[in-house]
Parts: C-alpha cells; sequence; structure tokens
C-alpha cells in the first residue's frame, strides 16, 4: 500500500508541476485588453492639450510643456510645468512616435547643445531656453 500511494503522489506532481507552471502570467491583466500588444502601445494617443502657461517665476526658467502619459488603462493628461535651464542643454519635448509595434514616448530629457546650435528663442521654438 505503501508503495502504491508513493507511485500515486509521483504521478500527481507530474502532472500538477507543468500545469501550474503554465499559469503563470507575464503580463499585467488587462494588458492586451486595454491597448498593449508586444512592445508599443496599439492606441493612439489623443491631441495634446492646449496650455497657458504665463510668465515664467524667474528670469530663463524653461516652459517643460505637458503631455499625454499611457497610464496602461488609457492616456492621461500629465500637466507641464517651468524649470530652471541647464547651462549647455536644451529641454527635448515628450513626443509620441508611432512605429511598426505602436506607439511609443520619445524625448522628455535635456539634451547637450550643438556648439553651432542657436542659444536664443526663435519662432517654433516651444522650449524656449534663453541662458
Amino acid at each position: 500500500m505503501h508503495f502504491s500511494i508513493h507511485r500515486f503522489r509521483k504521478a500527481a506532481l507530474a502532472v500538477a508541476l507543468p500545469l501550474a507552471l503554465t499559469a503563470c502570467v507575464v503580463a499585467p491583466p488587462g494588458y492586451y485588453r486595454h491597448g498593449y500588444y508586444g512592445g508599443g502601445i496599439v492606441i493612439a494617443p489623443p491631441a495634446p492639450q492646449i496650455e497657458y502657461y504665463g510668465r515664467a517665476p524667474y528670469p530663463g526658467d524653461v516652459w517643460i510643456g505637458g503631455y499625454w502619459r499611457w497610464t496602461g488603462g488609457g492616456y492621461r493628461w500629465q500637466r507641464g510645468y517651468w524649470s530652471a535651464p541647464r547651462a549647455g542643454y536644451r529641454w527635448e519635448p515628450r513626443r509620441w512616435v508611432h512605429g511598426d509595434d505602436g506607439w511609443r514616448m520619445e524625448g522628455g530629457r535635456w539634451e547637450r547643445r550643438d556648439r553651432g546650435e542657436h542659444r536664443g528663442w526663435r519662432r517654433g521654438d516651444d522650449h524656449g531656453d534663453d541662458d
């Protein structure tokens, strides 16, 4: 009798272990239902909101524009804010780019300025980095 119980336990373990491993969830709940598929986001972001940011609190401050942030279930607007400039750098605004694998965000960082790059504000330059 002891022999048959031992054999039954081995057989049950041999069946239960593979079943348990196939039940492992790698993606968060709602992963595909809410827009993720592979590396990108399949739902396009909304058009950027218009922000009225007024005067800079300190001379030379840089406006860091708002953007649509992906929250896993949809987009949520992240408001812009003023930031002190970084000498020798310019702000690269966040933007959504569509690729083969869906939408992904780029930018949102300070980038070293090229030596020949214009240092002041110019028409069409929305990051106003006068330093």
